[in-house]
């Protein structure tokens, strides 16, 4: 995989300043990353967006920073955090050309709704796929993610960190992002 930047999105209820966006921006330096809000977080409103708009949106961004770095998607990486790496999945299986994929904390059904699974699109994404998740994460446990996610007709590589939906370890997160990206890059 050639990677040339990486795209990060945050959860529904967070910007792009949410700490670990920045850590992983911080981490994976000297490689050009763009930290995207959604549009519902630039009108002010913490309601998140419909899913065609945050993916419409995601789309132009990440098209926008390939022409500013001089390649095409196909060198990007897009992910994000809870919602973000759900919109970014969501992109990826409707056809957009991506290098790969990080799914942080990906949001596999509402807390005790186990019966409302966002996995639909899953076996569209043929890319390469990183989920990072904590062990004790409400929104899929990592047997439900390790099942569900199975779907992805690109190969996967999951890694379950300390905590619940928002992973204190930054590190832990960062260093699993980091080093797939490494791991794949040759």
């Amino acid at each position: 995989m050639d990677v040339a930047g990486v795209v990060l999105t945050p959860g529904a209820g967070a910007d792009r300043d949410h700490r670990t966006l920045v850590a992983l921006e911080a981490a994976l330096a000297p490689l050009p990353v763009l930290r995207l809000n959604f549009p519902n977080r630039e009108r002010g409103s913490r309601a998140p967006d419909r899913p065609e708009a945050a993916v419409a949106h995601l789309r132009a961004h990440a098209t926008a920073f390939a022409t500013e770095l001089g390649v095409g998607t196909e060198r990007l990486v897009l992910g994000g955090r809870s919602f973000g790496g759900r919109m970014s999945s969501m992109a990826v299986a409707q056809g957009f050309p991506v290098a790969g994929l990080v799914l942080l904390s990906y949001p596999l059904h509402p807390p005790g709704r186990p019966d409302r699974l966002r996995v639909e699109h899953l076996p569209d994404v043929a890319v390469p796929v990183l989920a990072v998740s904590g062990r004790r994460d409400p929104f899929g446990s990592p047997g439900e993610l390790t099942t569900h996610l199975s779907t992805v007709r690109g190969p996967l590589t999951t890694v379950f960190v300390t905590g619940d939906h928002s992973p204190k370890d930054d590190a832990a997160v960062t260093t699993a992002v980091r080093d797939w990206l490494l791991g794949t890059a040759s």
